[in-house]
């Protein structure tokens, strides 16, 4: 990999075309997280992203994709999410349906030994597309696609490579990153029914994991140790505060917003991010302000209109929790 990539974009305004469920948006990197995806892919290691939800953590992995050319392959976490999900998935119930469907017929043993291989209800999952391409089609094709496959970009190629984001991982049990943390390791994980292990084919860039937490459960220390991390903190100062969220929305919207919207809607997020930690509650964020900026160019084309629109919204997309007493 071109060692200046990442920093020779830092100025860019990155387009990120829609990815299946994700949908079109920019991006642009600072100099921490630019150097941080640098350090991850020398290091070849999985980078941990910190930040409060909408401070753009996940984006970052679709933006690195976009730029070094890989395909982008994402797995949103979810409370029953087991490391075996990161691998494999196996169609039990359907494997039982067809079961019962053959018994009630005039099959052979060998016909129904055939249908009812195991390999047959087994389906890729987000490691086993980043590792080993080739071979995740030509099992996706066996198991009669039963999951989503990954769509890539334009002449990508598996010599090129693939960015795996792992969204949300403290919404799982500990035992989903120490299990990552092993099979990144060894770059290989068995599956059941198979001879040889899903390994990294050979000639192919190491994948570049980029893992999410929003800090709602604490990571196993071992994991955290043996990646590197990239915290995405917000401003503490009011100033830097609604200069970084301005920045942040002129990248999306420019000159479809007025000026008096951008710096009026910046001040009050920061005044009701107050009020919240106060109350000891979540305060509203990057994601809040671009809501709330939608609706506004989405109700009035007209940017002399707007602040007085905003006056009218805002406490929708802002204020998230009750009045205090």
């Amino acid at each position: 990999m071109n060692a200046t990539i990442i920093p020779s974009i830092l100025l860019d305004e990155i387009p990120l075309p829609q990815r299946g469920s994700w949908p079109a948006t920019v991006h642009r990197f600072d100099k921490n997280s630019a150097w941080a995806v640098r350090a991850a892919l020398a290091a070849q290691r999985p980078l941990l992203v910190r930040g409060e939800p909408g401070s753009g953590n996940s984006q970052l992995a679709r933006a690195a994709a976009e730029v070094l050319k890989r395909l982008f392959v994402a797995e949103v976490v979810h409370a029953r999410s087991e490391s075996q999900d990161l691998q494999w998935r196996f169609d039990a119930l359907g494997r039982l349906g067809d079961a019962q469907a053959m018994g009630t017929g005039h099959h052979s043993p060998e016909e129904v030994r055939r249908r009812l291989d195991q390999r047959n209800y087994l389906s890729p999952g987000a490691l086993w597309w980043v590792f080993n391409w080739h071979s995740a089609v030509a099992q996706h094709e066996r198991g009669g696609g039963q999951t989503a496959r990954p769509q890539p970009p334009a002449g990508w190629s598996p010599g090129k490579g693939c960015v795996l984001l792992i969204d949300e991982i403290d919404k799982a049990e500990a035992d989903l990153p120490n299990g990552l943390l092993e099979t990144l390791g060894n770059g290989a994980f068995t599956v059941p029914w198979l001879d040889e292990p899903v390994s990294a084919a050979e000639g192919t860039p190491t994948p570049l994991v980029v893992i999410t937490t929003n800090e709602e459960r604490e990571l196993p220390a071992a994991f955290v140790r043996r990646c590197l991390v990239l915290n995405l903190q917000m401003p503490k100062s009011e100033h830097e505060f609604t200069a970084a969220l301005i920045a942040r929305g002129k990248l999306h919207f420019k000159q479809r917003c007025a000026d008096d919207v951008y710096r009026n809607a910046a001040g009050q997020l920061w005044q009701d991010r107050q009020v919240a930690e106060d109350q000891g509650l979540q305060g509203p964020g990057h994601a809040e302000y671009i809501d709330l900026l939608r609706v506004v160019v989405t109700l009035e084309d007209d940017p002399t209109k707007q602040p007085a629109l905003l006056g009218k919204v805002q406490d929708f997309a802002l204020r998230k929790h009750p009045p205090a007493g």
